[in-house]
């Protein structure tokens, strides 16, 4: 099961929006490791193995949730 992460970013019109294969608890505590001192860095990785960083300092907010419930479209079972 995947994890949807959304994450706005000041001064940004649109969000970040990755799918990760990791626990939302890691989620979690990845976000509030980085957002502790807002001097660090958020660090994700995506289903794919790409890494994503986000400067703790320029986070708006970040919205974690299972990503199977929302299935939409074609394809769509």
């Amino acid at each position: 099961m995947s994890v949807e992460v959304k994450i706005g970013i000041e001064n940004t019109a649109r969000e970040l929006s990755l799918s990760t294969t990791e626990k939302a608890d890691k989620v979690y505590k990845s976000v509030a490791d980085a957002l502790a001192t807002g001097e660090g860095v958020l660090e994700l990785t995506d289903e794919k193995g790409s890494r994503v960083l986000v400067p703790a300092s320029k986070i708006s907010y970040v919205e974690v949730g299972s990503s199977e419930s929302r299935r939409v479209g074609f394809g769509a079972s």
